[in-house]
């Protein structure tokens, strides 16, 4: 059983995490620079360009990009520290097995022992139990080089269907609803287009904190006179600058953007021209929102009736505008009729195909885009293809040489995974880039399943919460430490370069994933001379798709820094914009309009748990921290996690500012200091996710889903707080 093998407190004293305060010969050194490498930042969707600095094999800082175009040289306080976890105490420098007698619970290995190890595990296992009792869950902070891999080696080495990633965590809602309603997943826009909206409007996006240079571009919007809607339940940085702020209540976002409609087409702020040319079904989408009137929505949503109007006005009487969501709307069961009823104003406005018009979701991890687009999900193959589909399947398996048979169909998506294996289906699991015991919801839960796995193995750079659990850790590769591609929220193509070489014994991600196929007896499908190989091998499995990126080539993105896919041939530009001309991407070239009826979240508040629970980021953090918390400058900004609350809950539960209290669900307990602030609704409470254990607080959400997407309602919860040591509060 893989459960942890020492303490925590002994694995922390080992493995971290430690605070890195300064830089190879600290904050004054006068290193010798080495040489100064292009790449980007490994934080965010974003994808920022950066220089690294390269002393002795180690990365000493940073210099500004100032002539990459999305960025501009500018960064967040996580790019402007990144080089603090390259020479940090805590990488894993070799591989090592569970060892309950050394300490910290793992014994250094040999590479070929722990290979050899991971490869008999899998095949006992899969002998035993099946080929779909071995999964593999992956992220998508790693290139499109590696997302490619590991959806190739968990189909064709693995065998297995149950291959998810923790994408299922962030983006899946904005993509499902993009498909359904544009029939593609990406965001329609550069964001060069965002200074030439008249309106722009964030729906449940905390910009300012969590993906900071997307604000600049708000900022020169509004230069030019721009007006500003931030929807919300705290008013986050951007809304103190807001023309109108939307409290919102958690879980309540179709229920604000039906009423829009509503108003839109009361008062006749429609592009009846767009809607007759180049859309269908418009009128469901008018007949669901036929009785949600502003009065009605506000008793739903807590938005007073008079700032829905005035949103509906502002955004139907624009010539252009662009709304930007992210997980706000999108981590809810309803996450995708969130999205699809977002679309329907701009597709009822005429906000699509044009400059400065759309309706775009920002990506939230680094590779994010790229990630979900070439095949480890368990419903998806390369160039973003349905593995269900039969022409896809035997496009991809022409590509890989095999016939179509040979490729698994869908798989469980990252929940139900983790619930089979806490059911005993699945018995064997090998992780990458992913840290569940931080970022699924209901992690007692989740960690309950890790218990009762019969092996597991993890590659990572450091160990994370998750892969203290594991029975073997194959040191993997840092992302200045390796080279190939990513593509950003924007959907442009660039560059990753590599800066240093992996420390100690430590390889790049995609060898290890090589090395273990060839084990497995698939070498033959995994023989690459190098990354730019791979990436070529995706892009012809890509031909023909919705991510179609046949035409790029590596010497063009690094030389025209990024590419926007589509990019259908060589030569061929490429698409910063989608959908001009009103084309959509679907056989007719129409876009489609979804009835959003309003129905409530999973779990709501009652006289138990009466306070609405909502989670998010924090600047100087990046989703499970596994990263971030081992820098001291960044933990320093934000130590631990906080509740922000209201001054009038705080007051009706004898709370002060500073106070230790506890919350509580019906899974789970966190204690932890009160923030008392005024940019919160009354009866709302706010904690960031970053930390583990005890801090953790995905051990307050619950494990429901999204019927389309299978994204969990992270951002809705019914909980009770009260001051530590008084008891609870009814």
């Amino acid at each position: 059983m893989a459960r942890i093998p020492v303490t925590e407190e002994a694995l922390i004293e080992r493995f971290g995490p430690h605070l890195n305060e300064a830089p190879p010969g600290g904050w004054d050194a006068d290193l010798e620079i080495d040489r100064v490498v292009n790449t980007h930042c490994c934080f965010c969707g974003q994808q920022c360009g950066i220089k690294l600095k390269v002393h002795d094999n180690e990365v000493g800082g940073f210099e500004p990009w100032y002539e990459f175009p999305f960025n501009e040289g500018k960064l967040c306080p996580k790019g402007v520290k990144r080089s603090l976890q390259g020479s940090h105490p805590d990488r894993l420098l070799h591989p090592m097995v569970r060892d309950e007698s050394s300490p910290g619970g793992f014994r250094r290995v040999s590479w070929d022992d722990a290979l050899a190890r991971v490869v008999g595990e899998i095949q006992r296992i899969q002998a035993t139990y099946g080929d779909d009792a071995f999964a593999m869950l992956s992220g998508v902070s790693l290139t499109n080089e590696k997302s490619y891999l590991v959806g190739k080696f968990a189909r064709l080495a693995l065998h297995t269907a149950n291959l998810d990633y923790n994408g299922r965590f962030c983006m899946v809602s904005a993509g499902a609803g993009n498909k359904k309603a544009l029939g593609m997943d990406r965001a329609p826009n550069p964001w060069s287009d965002i200074p030439l909206a008249d309106v722009v409007w964030t729906a449940g996006t905390n910009v300012a904190e969590t993906f900071p240079i997307t604000t600049s571009y708000i900022w020169r919007a509004r230069d030019r006179g721009a007006k500003l809607i931030v929807q919300d339940p705290r008013v986050v940085p951007l809304a103190r600058t807001a023309d109108l702020f939307l409290p919102v209540r958690p879980g309540t976002d179709s229920a604000l953007f039906g009423a829009v409609l509503h108003e839109l087409i009361r008062n006749d702020w429609l592009d009846h021209e767009f809607i007759d040319a180049h859309t269908v079904d418009f009128d469901q989408a008018a007949d669901a929102a036929a009785d949600m009137t502003p009065a009605w929505a506000a008793e739903i949503t807590g938005v007073p009736a008079a700032r829905i109007e005035e949103a509906a006005e502002l955004w139907g009487t624009s010539a252009t505008g662009m709304m930007l969501h992210a997980r706000g709307i999108e981590q809810q069961v309803k996450g995708t009729e969130n999205v699809l009823a977002a679309i329907n104003l701009g597709l009822a406005t005429g906000k699509f195909g044009k400059p400065g018009c759309g309706v775009s979701t920002i990506t939230g991890q680094g590779n994010g885009q790229g990630g979900r687009e070439h095949g480890h999900k368990c419903d998806q193959l390369p160039g973003n293809r349905d593995i269900t589909v039969p022409e896809h399947r035997k496009a991809v398996a022409e590509v890989w040489g095999v016939d179509e048979s040979e490729i698994p169909g869908k798989g469980l998506p990252a929940v139900a995974l983790i619930e089979a294996i806490h059911a005993g289906e699945i018995k064997g699991l090998l992780s990458i880039c992913f840290n569940p015991a931080v970022s699924a919801p209901d992690v007692n839960f989740t960690r309950e399943a890790l218990d009762k796995l019969e092996f597991y193995a993890t590659i990572d750079f450091f160990l994370s919460d998750t892969g203290r659990h594991a029975d073997v850790v194959l040191p993997g590769s840092l992302h200045e430490e390796d080279e190939g591609t990513s593509t950003s929220g924007e959907g442009r193509i660039i560059k990753i370069n590599a800066a240093v070489d992996p420390p100690g014994e430590a390889r790049r991600d995609g060898e290890i994933l090589c090395d273990l196929a060839a084990r497995l007896g698939r070498g033959e499908h995994f023989r690459y001379g190098s990354n730019e190989e791979i990436f070529d091998e995706l892009c012809r499995a890509s031909s023909g798709g919705k991510a179609d990126y046949t035409g790029a080539t590596w010497d063009r993105i690094e030389s025209e820094m990024g590419l926007f896919w589509p990019v259908p041939e060589v030569g061929h530009p490429g698409t910063p914009r989608l959908y001009e001309g009103g084309q959509f991407a679907f056989p007719d070239g129409k876009a489609r309009f979804h009835a959003v009826p309003h129905r409530p979240p999973a779990e709501v508040v009652d006289d138990e748990y009466p306070i609405w629970l909502t989670s998010g980021r924090v600047v100087s953090q990046y989703l499970s921290g596994t990263q971030t918390r081992r820098i001291a400058g960044l933990v320093n900004q934000y130590p631990e996690p906080l509740c922000e609350m209201h001054p009038r809950l705080a007051e009706s539960l004898g709370i002060a500012n500073g106070d230790q209290v506890i919350v509580s669900s019906r899974r789970g307990q966190i204690t932890l200091p009160a923030a008392v602030v005024t940019t919160i609704r009354p009866d709302t409470v706010f904690i960031p996710y970053h930390w583990p254990g005890k801090k953790a607080a995905n051990q307050l959400t619950i494990r429901a889903v999204d019927p389309v997407s299978a994204m969990p309602e992270f951002k809705v919860a019914a909980v009770k707080v009260a001051k530590a040591g008084e008891g609870m509060h009814p």
